[in-house]
């Protein structure tokens, strides 16, 4: 599994800062962060361009109103666009404010996430 541990390393150190009770989850081929049994961020790697990249679960109302942002671009997943994840590519996160600002738009998100169903 390759992602960029430095930046698993500085999603955790905001998630400890802000006290949040989370786990981390090898998930389509990244990390993901999980916030009461919720996918809320993660790292993956963009296959086309070798990149990492954040997933982060904001919401579909506030998808809309960042998704301008620099390094910000629509989730797709399987070819389709999954509402209310959206990735970030570095030149979005390199900044720690930057990266916080992903962190705690999912972080206050993540009370009206609804929890996957799970496999049997």
């Amino acid at each position: 599994m390759a992602y960029d541990e430095y930046l698993a390393e500085r999603i955790e150190r905001i998630l400890m800062d802000r006290k949040v009770n989370f786990y981390q989850k090898a998930m389509m081929g990244g990390l993901v962060f999980m916030v009461e049994d919720k996918m809320c961020i993660g790292i993956v790697r963009d296959k086309k361009t070798n990149e990492d990249r954040i997933m982060a679960r904001i919401g579909e109302a506030a998808e809309t109103q960042y998704s301008n942002r620099i390094g910000c671009r629509s989730m797709e997943f399987t070819g389709r666009p999954m509402k209310g994840f959206v990735f970030v590519y570095p030149e979005g996160y390199d900044l720690d404010e930057d990266l916080e600002f992903w962190v705690d738009l999912a972080l206050k998100f993540n009370p009206f996430a609804k929890k996957s169903k799970g496999r049997s």
